[in-house]
């Protein structure tokens, strides 16, 4: 069977297994509802990664190279650049889907096929890095003009104050 089908044919246990794992890098509280609540509106994270999750696993069927799952990629970095990651457990999904995927298709594709997948799934993992740098970038940029903003209403209100005692 070739690469392609098994990949199809296994979706659900391995998306399954890959949102379960995602999961497991939250804290516990936090996991716990994003995995109960099923909701899009009530948890819009947990269905953003897993949208998120079903684009890329999706780009991997159809051999989407990295810039055309980026938007996948996008969507679920965004979340996990503002929550309290480190750069590495950020982009840690892209490489827990590499363990699920060499687990669940250990017995039916040869190894050189999974060395070529682990391939196509390290090159979206450098991927999302670039994303998680952006991101950062620009929540850095935000935070410094937001300082700018607060640093000038204050000048302006001191020098209003000290015009009003003369």
């Amino acid at each position: 069977m070739e690469l392609k089908d098994l990949l199809s044919q296994k979706k659900t246990s391995v998306m399954k297994r890959w949102y379960d794992l995602i999961m497991q890098t939250y804290p516990a509280e936090t996991a716990m509802f994003l995995q109960a609540e099923k909701d899009p509106f009530a948890n819009p994270v947990g269905s953003t990664i897993y949208r998120g999750m079903e684009g890329i696993y999706e780009g991997l069927l159809r051999e989407t190279d990295p810039e055309g799952v980026s938007g996948f990629l996008d969507s679920i970095i965004r979340v996990r650049a503002v929550q309290d990651f480190t750069p590495s457990e950020a982009v840690s999904f892209v490489f827990l889907l590499k363990d699920v995927l060499r687990e669940e298709l250990k017995d039916d594709v040869d190894p050189e096929g999974l060395l070529v997948l682990g391939s196509r799934i390290d090159a979206l993992a450098l991927s999302a890095f670039d994303i998680y740098v952006r991101c950062r970038e620009k929540l850095y940029e935000l935070k410094a003009n937001e300082l700018r903003n607060w640093t000038s209403k204050l000048i302006e209100r001191a020098a209003k104050a000290g015009g009003r005692g003369q």
